[in-house]
């Protein structure tokens, strides 16, 4: 996009960000009164959708569009989604849904449109089979939401520390340092050892979680969940395979303990105080957003340790509470046409989930400048057609969230690695009951 729509642009970010001062936790505000209407998307982290809205209004006058919650962290936001959903108001005419919470949501399927009754049925060619399919409730009469993005992982690792601690800066060789996680935690060792008062990696959560999807989707396809809805934190081996992992990166001292999504853990991306972070497409945005200018050509980007992996991604779906249903339904379907996911991915990085999109030279070729020029269209859409989901069960996220608390006891020394783990285990089944 031009010049001249990047300057209408920030006005009309800087009109949505005056429109949200004023609106209350209530999305679907009035509209005008002039025959406009108003559309809110909520979102949490970044999407990347600012030049779309521009260019959804410039070609649908009658359309003003808010979105609410960029750069929010998903436990602040499922909340209150699932807050609106429950009180029936509230919700924005479009609502971000995370893969790993999208399994609760489809338990309720009334609370949603029905996309197959505006035709989406004849975008299934437009997404990845999985992706799509996992938007389907279990009769696939119901389809809850259009896919946005997908996770393929990378390892973001910065430039400078790397060279302070002598270590290659050059992104294939950083890449050879570490074909395991064995591999990367003997590099870790070795900058330690260089003392340049960074920490290897920003916190031992993040790490787990790419490993223990890495681990499962390259083996039985499920981690806290079988397919039958089974939880299986204490038998599932990949799960265990993760702890374990993680454990030998705490127990080596590599992790600097920032607590993921934390304010502490955005000054340390200010601050240059940790060296590498697990990077799955979507984070290149949340690195820029949170390390600001100041990192521009700092960063890197290297392979992941291990073999390739998913993490993150997510839907559009649309509440019925919304007021304008037909007008968000296109919405949506613009957002996640190939032409929309190219521009998200563009703008901050969410890989997409379109065959076509990822085929495209827009994607295939892309670099980023942020990123030291890395290619990052040959680093995370190469393999992304023959990524392997990982299924996420009924209370995928809390049962989640209680495993990585453990995980964060161990790292801050609070609990050793086996209490650890049986507090994960008897956290996560009393997650799952309630």
């Amino acid at each position: 996009m031009g010049a001249t729509n990047r300057r209408r642009l920030a006005a009309v970010a800087l009109a949505a960000a005056t429109t949200l001062l004023v609106t209350t936790a209530c999305g679907n505000g009035d509209d005008a009164g002039d025959g406009t209407i108003t559309l809110t998307v909520d979102v949490f982290g970044q999407f990347g959708y600012d030049e779309l809205y521009q260019q959804y209004m410039d070609d649908n006058p009658g359309v003003t569009i808010v979105e609410r919650g960029t750069g929010g962290n998903l436990d602040e936001y499922s909340p209150k989604l699932t807050q609106w959903l429950a009180a029936g108001k509230g919700a924005g005419d479009i609502v971000a849904i995370e893969e790993g919470l999208l399994v609760e949501y489809k338990a309720n399927p009334d609370n949603f449109v029905n996309l197959l009754d505006h035709d989406a049925g004849e975008l299934q060619g437009n997404f990845l089979d999985w992706k799509w399919n996992a938007g389907l409730t279990a009769d696939g009469a119901h389809l809850i939401g259009l896919g946005t993005d997908v996770g393929g992982m990378a390892m973001c690792y910065r430039t400078d520390l790397f060279a302070e601690a002598g270590l290659p800066t050059e992104r294939d060789a950083v890449s050879a340092l570490w074909p395991t996680w064995a591999d990367y935690i003997r590099v870790g060792e070795r900058f330690t050892a260089a003392k340049t008062g960074a920490a290897f990696l920003d916190a031992a959560t993040n790490t787990f979680s790419t490993i223990v999807l890495q681990t499962a989707g390259n083996t039985n396809g499920y981690h806290y969940y079988d397919t039958d809805d089974e939880l299986v934190v204490d038998t599932n081996p990949a799960v265990r395979q993760a702890w374990d992992t993680t454990m030998d990166i705490i127990d080596s001292g590599l992790s600097g303990r920032y607590s993921a999504w934390s304010e502490e853990w955005v000054s340390a991306f200010k601050q240059a105080t940790f060296a590498t972070i697990a990077c799955p497409a979507w984070m290149t945005g949340v690195i820029e957003g949170n390390t600001g200018t100041a990192g521009a050509g700092k960063w890197d980007i290297a392979r992941v340790p291990g073999d390739g992996g998913n993490w993150g991604g997510s839907y559009l779906a649309v509440p019925k509470q919304s007021r304008h249903q037909a007008e968000a339904v296109k919405l949506a379907m613009f957002l996640t046409s190939a032409e929309g996911q190219i521009g998200a991915f563009k703008a901050k990085g969410p890989l997409p989930s379109s065959p076509q999109a990822l085929g495209d030279p827009a994607v295939t070729e892309a670099t980023n400048a942020y990123f030291s020029d890395a290619p990052v269209g040959q680093i995370f859409a190469a393999g992304a057609k023959g990524l392997k989901p990982v299924y996420m069960g009924p209370k995928n996220q809390a049962v989640r969230t209680e495993v990585e608390n453990a995980v964060r006891t161990v790292e801050l020394g609070q609990r050793t690695p086996e209490q650890g783990w049986s507090d994960a285990v008897a956290n996560a089944k009393k997650a799952a009951a309630k």
